[in-house]
Parts: structure tokens; C-alpha cells; sequence
């Protein structure tokens, strides 16, 4: 019979640095399949509390990424559909150049061991 130690002093399976890049993987998926960019959120939202400033800097970064595109695909898609389909579809259109020069820039930042500089922006950060 084996007992099961909750507290541990084995390693974790992922290191901190390896979730910072499986959220940008999630997100570079999600331009795929969706669902994966909710499942990099999560996990972005979970792990901010207790990162280093470094990884701090790149969860927040993927946090407002998510939310931000997020809203810019809904107002595109509303726009696109309902309204203005060219506007629509221009800011739809902003919307994947945008996200995946966010995604591009941090998973270098984070390849060159880098805080992403101005986390918070609505731009590129």
C-alpha cells in the first residue's frame, strides 16, 4: 500500500517558464480550433498570482491579449454580420495581424528570457 505525500519536494511536471509557453501555443491554436485560447486564459489567470515578475509580465500579457481580442472579435463579427461587413471584416482583419504580432513578440521575449515591456498595452506591448 502506497501513500500518496501532498506536500511533496518532487519537482513539478511543467516548470513555470514551460506554461508561460504552452498559453502562447494555446493561443497560436486557437486560430485553429478556438477553444484553446479559453484553455491558455485559465490557465494565464491561475498561474499569475504566484509567478515571478517575469512571468508576471507575460501572463498579464496574455491575459489582456485574450480579453482584448476577444472584444475586438466580437465587435468585428457583429459588424461584419449585422452592420458594416467591410468595417467588419477591417477589424477582423486588425484583429489577426494584431494577436499574432502579440503572440510572435512575447514567445520571443520569453525565448530570450525578457519581461514583455508594457504589459498592459492595447497595442504590442
Amino acid at each position: 500500500m502506497s501513500s500518496i505525500e501532498p506536500n511533496s519536494t518532487r519537482p513539478p511536471v511543467v516548470s513555470d517558464e514551460q506554461l508561460v509557453l504552452i498559453v502562447y501555443l494555446l493561443y497560436f491554436a486557437a486560430y485553429i480550433f478556438g477553444v484553446t485560447a479559453l484553455i491558455g486564459v485559465i490557465i494565464a489567470h491561475s498561474r499569475f498570482p504566484d509567478a515571478t515578475l517575469l512571468l508576471r509580465s507575460h501572463y498579464q500579457f496574455q491575459i489582456r491579449t485574450f480579453w482584448i481580442g476577444l472584444l475586438y472579435v466580437v465587435v468585428g463579427a457583429v459588424l461584419a454580420v449585422a452592420v458594416f461587413p467591410v468595417i467588419g471584416f477591417a477589424v477582423l482583419t486588425w484583429w489577426l495581424i494584431w494577436s499574432l504580432v502579440r503572440n510572435v513578440k512575447g514567445l520571443l521575449a520569453l525565448n530570450d528570457h525578457k519581461a514583455i515591456q508594457g504589459p498592459a498595452s492595447w497595442m504590442f506591448g
